[in-house]
């Protein structure tokens, strides 16, 4: 029996920050939003209202009166409230296709191969469901392989009045129009640099880029750009389950949101960083052997005394113990701390990661307990059902001082029993 023709579809949520905060006010629905980084620093998402006056990244204090002046809301990051969301996305998606894979806190691919509804049908389905079961509207890019369905979706948000949100380029006449239509700077992975380069060879749409020879691609670049050639020719490079390797290193850094002068809420940030590192080290399932902690002044105030210093310490085996590498990160605070600073950030850097298999040591070397194992997968269970911090080691403050900015941060609708959204009947 011949196999199916490989058939995939990208779901993307629409300015997903943006739509999150829209789920719970209805009154937001029309009105221009943007949403603020840590310690609401600038623009990291806006909603298509938005976008013709703000451009992404710039600084909230610079367009206060810009943001009044068109009527935009801003809202500060609320990481628990999109996290939450997106699983929810992800829940309705996978009901509705075999197999899918999230791909980014927004968007997943799904392997559409083989199925014998219409395809536009089914994009439209799923585009409906997710919007009525979570408030959050997709657009749905359907191709042969994942870079078309990746320009697809693309399509499917540009023309969206005409599109209804939902493109299928599998038929090929249909996707030769769209390669046509489309810069170069619009295909996946084809960065600003890589843009430049491309241009320069006369390479100026996507189109341009499909017809281009593949083989001088990868000596004059490299193979993935000559993957992204191919799969713009319909032929199918990147396979469903493909993923990216685990990280070599893993950084958890944040700017306080005030200065601190004393050591303990030092101790406490390096705590709070180290127990977020732990949990993205063993979401990769991997160990690691040495910690790198660093602290810093602010370093663009001319008038405060600055400072910057970082240290390694080698940790007694290869982990992924919250504890150990706690225990390990805040002692060598001790080493960093210098009275009479204001110290503006703090960073956990973990490094010299392998899978467990990769550590050799000699016939004596200290392995991590068996133990150790079972404990951190109670902690993650824990935390992933009733929330992050909800079993957490005892430095580890709940609601620090010390903590990020987020002065216009919206309720946690849907994490915290506090904040559940309250419904008045007249």
């Amino acid at each position: 029996m011949q196999e199916p023709k490989p058939c995939f579809a990208l779901v993307d949520c629409n300015s997903f920050y943006a739509s999150c905060e829209r789920v719970f006010r209805p009154d937001l629905a029309r009105v221009p939003i943007v949403v603020l980084s840590n310690n609401d620093g600038c623009v990291i998402a806006r909603s298509a209202e938005a976008k013709p006056f703000i451009k992404m990244g710039e600084p909230y204090f610079q367009i206060r009166d810009k943001l009044a002046q068109h009527g935009i809301v801003a809202f500060s990051s609320n990481y628990a409230l999109y996290g939450d969301l997106s699983q929810r996305v992800m829940t309705v998606i996978d009901s509705l296709v075999v197999n899918s894979m999230a791909y980014s806190i927004d968007e997943a691919f799904c392997d559409l191969s083989g199925m014998t509804v219409p395809l536009e049908q089914l994009g439209r389905q799923i585009r409906s469901k997710v919007l009525r079961y979570t408030g959050i509207p997709v657009g749905v890019g359907i191709a042969g392989t994942k870079t078309l369905a990746k320009l697809a979706n693309h399509a499917s948000k540009r023309w969206q009045l005409q599109t209804g949100g939902v493109v299928d380029i599998t038929d090929s006449v249909r996707r030769d129009k769209l390669l046509k239509a489309c810069d170069v700077s619009d295909v996946w992975g084809i960065g600003r640099k890589m843009t430049e380069h491309l241009k320069g060879m006369d390479i100026n749409t996507a189109w341009d880029l499909a017809k281009a020879d593949p083989w001088t691609l990868r000596k004059r670049f490299s193979v993935l750009v000559e993957k992204t050639a191919r799969e713009l020719q319909g032929v199918p490079c990147l396979e469903m389950d493909e993923i990216d390797p685990p990280k070599q290193e893993i950084c958890c850094s944040r700017m306080f949101g005030t200065r601190l002068t004393a050591i303990e809420p030092l101790r406490e940030a390096v705590a709070t960083y180290s127990a977020r590192a732990c949990e993205k080290l063993r979401a990769q399932n991997s160990l690691c052997k040495k910690v790198r902690v660093s602290i810093r002044t602010g370093m663009f105030n001319p008038d405060e005394p600055k400072y910057a210093r970082g240290v390694i310490c080698e940790l007694p085996y290869p982990t992924d113990d919250t504890r150990v590498i706690t225990k390990a990160a805040v002692a060598a605070l001790s080493e960093l701390f210098q009275e009479g600073f204001k110290f503006s950030k703090a960073e956990i850097l973990l490094m010299d990661l392998r899978q467990p298999n990769e550590f050799t040591g000699d016939l004596f070397s200290v392995s991590q307990p068996e133990a150790t194992e079972k404990v951190m997968s109670v902690l993650d269970a824990i935390n992933g059902r009733w929330g992050r911090g909800t079993l957490r080691v005892a430095r580890v403050p709940s609601d620090p001082d010390w903590g990020m900015r987020r002065e216009m941060m919206s309720q946690s609708f849907t994490t915290r029993v506090d904040q559940l959204w309250t419904v008045y009947c007249k």
